[in-house]
């Protein structure tokens, strides 16, 4: 009874009428979730990939210890339907860049209400509202600063418009030949998982590096490397006649061949990085990896006596990490096989496969390099760039992004300015500053196609 009087009769008839996407359950997810069902939505559909670890209960107040290990889509609908048994709620455990999801499934909803955190998916999301013409509300947190930002074809600025922070980057003569951190392994398993069922970049090789200025220092000084010309050939993909060689087509033509991949980037390409002898003067060499002859003593600072502990905090021996990256193999294939020819997976810290993948594979580098392992936490910290969740900030941002849908639903679209969470007060005293409403800019490529101007 409370909200009729708390809005208008219009506005009720709307927000019982409206479809709604939420794409995210996790810490603004559930926020969000809750805000809608409350506010008197009664058609959302859910979409997350990730499913619930013990790490997010803390915050994300809709799952409890009995949920960990469930899809959280499901377990947040389950959870919110308890507030209003009546209201219509789909939950999907996916990917939302699945093929599925095109821009005619964007089309039926009134409005799509992002609570991602990573930017592959935010920019997917961005280009297919933009292309359906569904107004968008994109929201992430970091600490203690968040942003809403509302999203509409021909009108405002879209996620592409504004440059994003760059993430840190390192020298790719160190990530291929000579790691002597374990961000630099995590960085290069990132890419090998990419180069094997991602997009191709060539700027993620993660073969040995022949253009090292250390290299190009040794032969100036006189030196020459114990390469030989095969090796080179190998290395480069290509022969005399120019072609692609078989040899450098064996790490995406061994991605389903766990003992295979595992003796190409870890004993063969090894051997090949040993013959750059220069590289090892000052360092210690690398030690390749045999399949069936592995270590098997716990090494790195990280290691748990305790068999209780989580798991994700248990420091895996090399033989386990081998164990562990054939079985995210399998478990990528029949990802792969399921999606159909073409298909590519994008990298997401809160895939379970994925993730298991590149901890895996950055141990077994470090190994290699004689670099201390590190546990999954630790690895999926690195690997995803994580910032620590503030429940209250993203209880803040879940606010804000509900009544920007609330504007939308009164045809105030103009209104919804960008709104910004700030660790400290400015000046006039207040935290959440608004932002000038900017319009999409000419020469950003993806509002120029799939926007159009008002009059």
């Amino acid at each position: 009874k409370m909200f009729p009087s708390a809005f208008s009769k219009e506005l009720w008839e709307k927000i019982h009428s409206s479809k709604l996407l939420v794409i995210g359950a996790g810490g603004i997810g559930c926020e969000l979730i809750k805000n809608l069902i409350l506010t008197g939505f009664q058609d959302i559909e859910i979409i997350d990939l990730d499913t619930i670890d013990v790490s997010n209960l803390n915050r994300q107040f809709l799952f409890h210890k009995e949920h960990v290990g469930k899809p959280k889509a499901i377990v947040a609908r389950d959870s919110v339907l308890k507030f209003n048994p009546k209201a219509k709620i789909i939950a999907r455990h996916g990917s939302i860049i699945s093929p599925e999801y095109g821009v005619n499934y964007f089309k039926q909803f009134t409005v799509v209400l992002n609570a991602l955190d990573n930017q592959v998916a935010r920019s997917y999301v961005n280009r297919i509202c933009l292309a359906a013409g569904t107004p968008l509300i994109d929201s992430g947190t970091a600490g203690y600063e968040g942003q809403v930002e509302v999203i509409s074809k021909g009108l405002t600025l879209c996620y592409e418009c504004l440059p994003k922070p760059p993430q840190k980057t390192y020298p790719s003569c160190t990530i291929r030949n000579h790691p002597s951190e374990h961000i630099h392994c995590t960085v290069w398993a990132k890419h090998l998982f990419n180069q094997l069922f991602g997009e191709d970049n060539e700027e993620e090789d993660i073969s040995p590096d022949l253009t090292d200025p250390e290299l190009q220092e040794s032969h100036q000084d006189g030196e020459v490397n114990n390469i030989s010309k095969e090796d080179k050939q190998r290395n480069n993909g290509r022969g005399e006649n120019g072609n692609q060689t078989q040899n450098c087509l064996r790490v995406t033509d061994l991605r389903f061949n766990p003992q295979g991949l595992f003796d190409k980037v870890f004993n063969d390409d090894i051997q090949y990085l040993l013959s750059m002898k220069h590289l090892w003067k000052n360092r210690r060499p690398p030690l390749p990896l045999n399949w069936n002859n592995l270590p098997d003593a716990i090494e790195g600072p990280s290691k748990s006596e305790n068999h209780a502990a989580i798991k994700d905090q248990v420091q895996w021996t090399i033989s386990e990490c081998r164990d562990v990256l054939s079985q995210s193999i399998s478990f990528l294939k029949k990802r792969i096989e399921a999606l159909g020819e073409g298909a590519l997976l994008s990298w997401d810290k809160d895939d379970d496969p994925a993730m298991n993948f590149v901890a895996a594979a950055a141990n077994l580098r470090a190994h290699i390099f004689g670099i201390p392992l590190r546990t999954k936490f630790e690895i999926k910290a690195m690997a995803g760039n994580i910032v620590p969740a503030i429940a209250t900030s993203n209880a803040v941002i879940a606010g804000l992004v509900t009544l920007q849908a609330l504007k939308i639903l009164r045809g105030e679209i103009k209104k919804c300015t960008p709104v910004y969470l700030r660790r400290f007060l400015n000046p006039r005293g207040v935290i959440i500053m608004p932002e000038k409403f900017l319009s999409p800019q000419i020469q950003n490529v993806m509002c120029v196609q799939t926007s159009h101007r008002l009059p």
